[in-house]
Formats: C-alpha cells, sequence, structure tokens
C-alpha cells in the first residue's frame, strides 16, 4: 500500500493502467470520499493511461493534519506527489472540491497539467456562512447524521434505488471519514473563489455537470467553461457524484476530450 511521507501527514496513492509512455491522468475525489470513488472509471481507462488516485488529507487511509486547510493546501497535496513520483505532466480529473483543486492547479502550476477536467463542481462552491454551519453540525454531532441528506444530494431515487450497493458503499466512506479531516476540507471550501481567476487557466478544460445536480448545477460548469479561454461544457443524466451515475457515458466523454479532441 504506497504513501508519501509529508512533514503534517502522508498521502495514501494508489496507481493503475497502463506502463511506458500512456499520459498520466490524475483524479481527485469530492469532499466525504476516497480514491474508489473513481473505481468506474479505472477498468474502463486504465489501457490509455497511467492513472494517479489518491485520498486527500483526511480522508481514506491518508493522514489528518490539524485543520483547518486551504485550497493551496490541496494543491499542494498534488504537486508534492508529482514530484514523488517523477510526474512532470499529468492530465487532471476532480469532482466538487477536486474540481475546485483541479482549478487551482491550472492557476498556479498550469505548466504541469496537458488537459482539465473539472466535474460537478464550481468556482465557488457555496457560502462561507453555509461552510461555518456545516463545520459547527459535524464538530458537534459528526458525520452519521447528514448520510441522508447527502444521499439526496449525491445520488438521483432512480439510482439509489437500482444500485443500492454501489451507494451504500459509498455513503458508508462518507459515513467513516475522519470529522477533522471533513471539517478541514470544508474551511478550505469556506475561503476558496476562484472566479475572478478563471482566466489565467490557459489549458483546455472539459467541464461536465450532472443534469439534476443540486450542489453544483449545470450554470456554475457552464460558468466555468465561458470563463476559460479554451473550454466546453457538457451535461450528463445524474445528480452531483455523476462519475457514478452516468459511468459509462462519463468515461466515453472524459476518454474523447482526453484523446481523440487532442489529435491535431
Amino acid at each position: 500500500m504506497p504513501y508519501l511521507n509529508l512533514p503534517t501527514h502522508r498521502l495514501h496513492y494508489r496507481i493503475d493502467g497502463a506502463d511506458g509512455d500512456k499520459p498520466w491522468l490524475t483524479f481527485c475525489n469530492s469532499l466525504g470520499t476516497d480514491l474508489h470513488m473513481w473505481d468506474a472509471q479505472i477498468t474502463d481507462l486504465a489501457g490509455d493511461f497511467r492513472i494517479l488516485r489518491y485520498d486527500r488529507r483526511g480522508h481514506g487511509k491518508s493522514g489528518t493534519p490539524p485543520p483547518p486547510y486551504a485550497l493551496s493546501d490541496l494543491g499542494g497535496d498534488v504537486i508534492a506527489l508529482w514530484d514523488a513520483l517523477s510526474i512532470p505532466r499529468s492530465h487532471f480529473c476532480g469532482l466538487s472540491i477536486g474540481g475546485l483543486t483541479g482549478q487551482w492547479l491550472g492557476i498556479h502550476a498550469g505548466a504541469r497539467l496537458d488537459r482539465l477536467a473539472v466535474c460537478a463542481t464550481a468556482a465557488r462552491i457555496g457560502t462561507a456562512e453555509s461552510w461555518t454551519a456545516r463545520m459547527a453540525d459535524v464538530r458537534a454531532n459528526g458525520l452519521a447524521g447528514l448520510v441522508p441528506a447527502t444521499a439526496e444530494r449525491w445520488f438521483t431515487p432512480a439510482f439509489s434505488a437500482t444500485r443500492p450497493g454501489e451507494v451504500e458503499a459509498i455513503l458508508s466512506t462518507f459515513a467513516t471519514t475522519s470529522a477533522e479531516g471533513y471539517v478541514g476540507c470544508c474551511a478550505a471550501l469556506a475561503q476558496a473563489d476562484l472566479r475572478d481567476d478563471l482566466a489565467r487557466i490557459t489549458v483546455p478544460v472539459l467541464a461536465v455537470s450532472g443534469d439534476d445536480d443540486p450542489v453544483c448545477p449545470p450554470a456554475d460548469l457552464q460558468a466555468i467553461a465561458q470563463g476559460v479561454p479554451d473550454g466546453r461544457h457538457h451535461g450528463l443524466p445524474g445528480r452531483h457524484l455523476v462519475n457514478v451515475e452516468s459511468a459509462a457515458a462519463f468515461n466515453a466523454l472524459l476518454r474523447d476530450f482526453l484523446t481523440v479532441s487532442a489529435r491535431p
């Protein structure tokens, strides 16, 4: 089980896919999930890419440094992984807070990126007040009480009814996430606002929305696509975890963006 030891914490990561000269693709999870959130992508895309997944600080098997965290901390963890693994450049695909991390990398470390896919995210997610209230709730009551509302935000009723095993596994991970790690990332979300910096992202950007996502609706992804110099938006059926709910369509869209559309 590979780890990268950093001064304040360690990062758990996993590499899948092709060896040799295939391009790197880094996946970055949503809040309250671990690297298995991308399992539906790995089997389909592993033949075309060397895939790096990791557990964000305070999540999964990674360590939990004392909160609060900043978006620059989360982006810095990605760069530390790339440096340690001698990855000079990578495609990047992030969802929700992972998509914000990707936007930060596009702004501050664009030379390390090939193409950037941001999914079910926004340049500003929620408000400082809403995240402050969420942090207070989690400190007082833990994460278990948030599971029912999270299920409603993340999955349509039809998907929950037909794929209960997948939904239960993801929600179990959510419920057992470190409360300190969750609060630390909420603090990053409370402060993160990249709306005025989108034009600094010069790599090609694909913004993917869930058609029925109540957290980051399609308009948020359209705004990202319109705010960068080279952006496009595409909607897929589903709510917040659109990569899980529309896995086959998501994989085809991502492959096309990273391969077919990249050809001269």
